[in-house]
């Protein structure tokens, strides 16, 4: 499932990329044009002024008022051959008077956007030489920064098209997993009952009481494991527990399981006790799958440290071990269903373990340090 969305992204990519181009190759192209239509409405005006100057006869009065009076968006500043400005036209008026050196501004500014300026030499006088800058017009800027709009406007489309697809996948998902995970409580429970009958059953019979106490362990057991399953994808019910008596039993509880020279320790700087709101059964599954990643890490020696920090708003739980460690390219991916380097396993246990501390218990859960050959550190934030 993962793939397609893959591809569907990859192919929603392309298109506003198609699309995003061509707009601008043709936008670019359309700019030309008004450019160079631009360009020559100033050289007809410039030709056009100077015209109605010199023409005495008023025959082409008409003409070349009608030249001057069309062009009343493109901003010209006319400056002779010593660069002083001599005349100019179509200037924002406000700022004429706001600013002293606003036309002196505009003109370098219009120099700097065209390579070379339009030059009238007067046929009378050849040492005299007027020079003629001028500015883009309001539909050219637009036509020019459409494209950068429109690039916006794709780039916020795709980015809330993955984001709602991401959050659909993901509630799909979660979906899944809690299907998965009630569908498991739901079919331990027969075998669980019937396993309580036989053991009532045993009891009665003599010789059989140290069977009996050891079976009732292993069911209680299974009626937890049951319980946990059954409230993955429910809202569970947080109550204020000793969080250092928590984890104490689940060190304790381990600590009887493991093989081999693994020395396990627990330190608090809590004065008496440390009241979390939790869920007793899904809190200590948290701490069993990390003390178990630990144990596994250690191939039979080490040790296992446990130190809990009470940092007034907030309980920080650190789970610490002398084992192999965790590549740098895989502390990202500890978390994520699936992964996992062991041979055997589905690779769910931390990501049970993430979404019940960050998803249930409104903490935090991450790798707090990890060095290949040293070991690594989980550390667990929770919210007093």
């Amino acid at each position: 499932m993962i793939q397609p969305l893959f591809n569907w992204r990859t192919g929603v990519s392309l298109i506003a990329i198609a699309i995003v181009s061509g707009t601008i190759i043709y936008s670019q192209l359309l700019a030309k044009k008004i450019a160079q239509e631009e360009r020559q409405k100033v050289e007809q005006w410039v030709e056009a002024s100077k015209l109605f100057v010199q023409d005495t006869s008023g025959i082409s009065d008409r003409l070349v008022g009608s030249i001057i009076t069309g062009n009343s968006t493109i901003p010209i500043i006319e400056t002779d051959e010593n660069g002083k400005i001599t005349q100019h036209v179509n200037l924002d008026s406000s700022k004429l008077v706001a600013d002293s050196n606003y036309v002196r501004q505009q003109l370098q500014q219009f120099q700097s956007q065209n390579e070379s300026p339009i030059t009238w030499i007067d046929p009378r006088d050849s040492t005299r030489v007027n020079y003629y800058y001028y500015g883009h017009t309001r539909l050219l800027n637009q036509v020019r920064y459409y494209p950068l709009v429109q690039l916006l406007i794709v780039a916020l489309f795709i980015v809330i098209t993955i984001i709602a697809l991401t959050t659909n996948f993901k509630s799909v998902q979660n979906q899944v997993w809690a299907g998965m995970a009630k569908e498991t409580a739901h079919q331990l429970g027969t075998p669980l009952s019937s396993l309580q009958g036989w053991v009532e059953m045993l009891k009665e019979t003599p010789g059989a009481e140290k069977i009996v106490a050891e079976m009732e362990k292993d069911v209680d057991r299974l009626k937890l494991v049951s319980d946990r399953f059954g409230k993955i994808g429910s809202s569970p019910q947080l109550e204020l527990h000793d969080v250092v008596r928590q984890v104490e039993n689940m060190v304790e509880y381990i600590r009887k399981r493991a093989a081999g020279k693994v020395q396990f320790s627990l330190q608090s700087d809590a004065k008496g006790s440390l009241l979390v709101p939790i869920s007793p059964p899904l809190f200590d599954w948290v701490i069993e799958n990390l003390l178990k990643n630990a144990l596994d890490a250690m191939d039979g020696k080490g040790n296992i440290s446990v130190s809990i920090h009470d940092s007034g708003k907030q309980v920080h739980i650190d789970v610490s071990d002398t084992g192999k460690g965790i590549q740098r390219q895989n502390i990202a991916k500890v978390f994520k269903p699936g992964f996992t380097t062991k041979k055997r396993g589905w690779g769910l246990g931390l990501s049970l373990s993430k979404r019940i501390i960050e998803q249930y218990h409104k903490g935090q859960i991450f790798v707090k340090q990890s060095e290949p050959g040293k070991g690594t550190t989980f550390r667990i934030v929770l919210n007093k």
